[in-house]
């Protein structure tokens, strides 16, 4: 998922980034394809409402100002953790959110029922191991605590960088996607470890007797280390990473929205993408996959965890 340094707030704490310019789309012709509701959605009175966690990245000022210049009015709803934008995205309250993968979309459309999608993709982060004790994989101490975030889909991946690291053994037949801390065979393991919120984990570096975290990229900069110090991640090349894609989400509905798919359009222009990256510390991948792709990999994530 997407990072930068965030100051936490409640929830829909809202950023406002709109601006008093021509109404959207009004370049289209009365032929044009979209429906009555994409050509008032993004007004000065209809703003498009996107939920992100940190919207004090630089991507997003580079994006807001572009799509102002293009006529859209945006409205950035900032939250402190991943889990709310889902569920606000569901209700209506949010028409876009732009901080999730695959995988945590599938998780949360399986659990609740929800019929979001993605629209399109940004990039993939790798997920990595980070300590302020210890400067290698090896340097750490047999039985030393890990934290790990606790949302299932960022917690399974976690468990996939610590058994790709040689710090756990998971048990003969656990599914990938939806390892558990259950799934760590002890009496294999080097080390323990230990759920907190993502929010959290590199929080937890204070405390001495933690002696590494997997830290979300949202999260890093909050410890003040730096990407290039991790001590492993996952690889975000291989096919094993798609379910890892980060994604623009709405409403199964609003799926063919024109002025969301202009909105994507905007949000990987080469200025956006430039600043994300620069954002992540060099760490992101950029990604271009169709909407039509992307949906065709949730629907096979969200079977796989259906399977278990």
């Amino acid at each position: 998922m997407s990072r930068t340094r965030r100051r936490f707030r409640g929830p829909l704490a809202a950023t406002v980034v709109a601006a008093a310019t021509a109404l959207v789309l009004a370049a289209c012709s009365s032929g044009d394809s979209g429906s009555s509701s994409d050509k008032t959605k993004g007004s000065a009175d209809d703003p498009v409402k996107i939920g992100v966690v940190g919207s004090d990245g630089d991507q997003w000022k580079v994006f807001t100002d572009l799509a102002e210049k293009q006529g859209i009015h945006v409205k950035l709803v900032d939250f402190s953790d991943y889990q709310q934008p889902n569920p606000a995205t569901t209700s209506g309250e949010l028409d876009l959110n732009q901080f999730q993968h695959i995988l945590f979309l599938a998780d949360y459309n399986n659990n609740t029922g929800g019929d979001l999608v993605p629209v399109g993709s940004t990039a993939i982060y790798p997920l990595a191991l980070y300590s302020k004790q210890y400067k290698s994989v090896d340097a750490i101490p047999a039985g030393s605590q890990i934290a790990i975030p606790n949302d299932g889909t960022n917690q399974a991946r976690a468990l996939g960088v610590l058994a790709s690291a040689g710090l756990v053994t998971l048990k003969d037949g656990t599914p990938s996607l939806s390892a558990a801390p259950a799934d760590v065979d002890t009496s294999k393991s080097k080390v323990k470890v230990t759920p907190v919120a993502a929010n959290q984990t590199g929080r937890s570096l204070g405390d001495k007797s933690v002696a590494g975290a997997v830290i979300n990229n949202d999260y890093i900069k909050d410890t003040g280390l730096k990407s290039s110090e991790a001590l492993a991640q996952d690889d975000p090349d291989s096919d094993a990473a798609k379910p890892y894609i980060n994604i623009w989400a709405t409403r199964a509905k609003d799926k063919d929205n024109a002025v969301y798919a202009k909105l994507v359009k905007i949000a990987q222009s080469s200025e956006v993408e430039k600043a994300l990256q620069a954002n992540s510390d060099g760490t992101a991948v950029i990604v271009h996959e169709t909407p039509a792709n992307l949906q065709k990999y949730l629907t096979d994530v969200e079977g796989q965890l259906k399977q278990g």
